[in-house]
């Protein structure tokens, strides 16, 4: 170990050493909120503000069915890091207006669901440890109910809002041809969001959604219950690596390549399942080829999350792990073609997490 005394006879201005203390607490100060916005989430806390009135910790404990002098601690918290204000004169806290979208209204600027989701990801840290130190990775199976759970919430705001009224505009053909009736298939799909959303939207369809995650196909098949869509939509816990029962007019992934053990093969599977004149939708992570590119906070956020589910995930199977950022534009047309699509289109949205791209033979 260095001494401070050491590294400041190196020439370390100690200006720059107090500059960047100052950034890593404020870094570290940003985890805690980021913890305490968890916790809101969890206990509904956000949605019991979200209809803005200045509230007491009393009032708020006793709408939420919570203790006051935890919810009180948590109020200054939230307060001190600007995401609740407060008046001093009255004792109140109140959410602003224009938080609610972000923390309390399921939409399309709503992040509660990954607040959600890192809680889940916060019970994988020991196993990920472990990782570092032995190698391999954490299996799909050990991630809890939070986490898909989150992950659910998070992506159904996209699916919900964005896939209906923005991606799908953005691509004529694929919404000419699913309003006529397509056959569609939906590879990683999850607890089956983006297959609803699209059945509900155009019920000329036929649809089928693959994973290889069984609680989320059971999920899945009960969400589709529910809204009503059964009779057009089925889903198979089914691992694709040997191929998709099947041809179809359009194959989607929504942020899945990334993840797959074997991502040139699942890109190859998906060529051999399309028909002639047919389109793979698919969605990815918005990231750079070259590491100096991807910098700042949403970057960093997608490397972490790479080690804690998307990498450790696919190295858990033997698989090439991507990583999170693994499968950017760059590679992406790369593999396609080596898989042997032809046109790699990128739609034009714009979207600060994901890429949309059409791809055809």
């Amino acid at each position: 170990m260095h001494s401070a005394e050491a590294l400041f006879d190196k020439q370390v201005d100690p200006a720059d050493v107090e500059a960047f203390l100052g950034r890593v607490v404020g870094d570290t100060s940003a985890w805690v909120a980021t913890t305490m916005a968890m916790i809101g989430d969890r206990l509904g806390l956000w949605q019991a503000l979200a209809d803005t009135r200045a509230t007491t910790s009393a009032e708020l404990a006793e709408r939420t069915g919570t203790v006051e002098r935890y919810v009180r601690e948590w109020l200054s918290s939230m307060a001190a890091h600007g995401y609740l204000t407060y008046d001093p004169d009255t004792g109140r806290f109140a959410l602003p207006a224009e938080h609610v979208p972000v923390l309390a209204a399921e939409g399309p600027a709503f992040f509660g669901g990954f607040h959600h989701a890192l809680y889940g990801l916060a019970s994988m840290l020991g196993p990920v440890v472990e990782a570092f130190r032995h190698g391999g990775g954490v299996p799909l199976t050990a991630y809890t109910e939070d986490w898909w759970h989150g992950l659910e919430r998070a992506t159904s705001s996209w699916f919900d809002h964005l896939l209906p009224e923005v991606w799908l505009p953005a691509m004529p053909e694929l919404d000419l041809a699913l309003r006529r009736g397509a056959d569609v298939a939906d590879v990683g799909c999850g607890r089956g969001r983006a297959l609803i959303r699209l059945a509900e939207a155009y019920p000329a369809g036929r649809y089928v959604g693959f994973d290889v995650h069984e609680e989320s196909i059971a999920a899945a098949r009960a969400n589709a219950e529910a809204a009503g869509v059964a009779d057009r939509i089925s889903f198979e816990c089914l691992d694709v690596t040997a191929g998709i029962p099947g041809d179809y007019d359009i194959i989607t992934t929504f942020d899945v390549i990334h993840d797959a053990v074997d991502p040139l093969g699942m890109l190859r599977v998906i060529r051999s399942a399309l028909r002639p004149d047919g389109h793979y939708v698919c969605l990815d992570i918005n990231a750079s080829h070259r590491l100096q590119d991807n910098t700042g906070p949403l970057s960093a956020y997608f490397y972490g999350v790479s080690v804690l589910f998307c990498l450790t995930t696919s190295l858990a199977q033997g698989g090439e792990g991507l990583g999170t950022c693994g499968f950017n534009e760059h590679t992406a047309r790369r593999m396609c073609a080596e898989a042997g699509f032809g046109t790699v289109r990128r739609v034009d949205v714009d979207n600060p997490f994901n890429i949309l791209y059409d791809i055809t033979i």
